[in-house]
């Protein structure tokens, strides 16, 4: 998926099980953001972030999404652990990770793996991809701001 793009409409199930599609977020904005684990400090603190920053982006029209490829349970937790205001999609079967291509070959302390590369994507509310946050482009601290900055 690239700048121009419009999102495809089935999403995926969320940490309760709730399908959650592009028209859900028809005339809002949408931050939908990849991530590599639910509980390791990156993915945390990128969480965090956009959780302090929500009453912010909600007021520039954003609704957040953030995926990964963990399970549902793992999800609850998360979002229980760090209070977090917005939904997680269970992305287990890879398919949105693979839709949007953020799938990617990484490498880590010399060994070549499959992984998420985080990645958030600023969608309109047609459905139309209008940014790309990339890799080390995300500020995980400091997210909710970048994206604002972003307006």
């Amino acid at each position: 998926m690239t700048i121009g793009d419009k999102i495809p409409e089935i999403l995926g199930k969320d940490q309760n099980g709730n399908e959650i599609k592009a028209n859900d977020f028809a005339g809002k904005k949408l931050a939908l953001y990849f991530y590599p684990k639910d509980n390791t400090p990156g993915c945390t603190a990128q969480a965090c972030s956009l959780r302090d920053g929500y009453a912010d982006l909600k007021k520039a029209g954003y609704e957040i999404v953030g995926v990964s490829i963990d399970s549902k349970a793992s999800h609850q937790k998360f979002i229980e652990k760090f209070s977090l205001p917005f939904p997680l999609i269970a992305d287990i079967d890879k398919k949105l990770v693979q839709e949007f291509g953020v799938w990617q070959e990484k490498k880590n302390y010399g060994k070549t793996y499959m992984g998420t590369v985080r990645t958030t994507f600023l969608i309109d509310e047609n459905g139309i991809i209008q940014h790309i946050l990339e890799g080390r482009k995300v500020n995980t601290k400091n997210h909710a701001e970048q994206i604002l900055e972003l307006e």
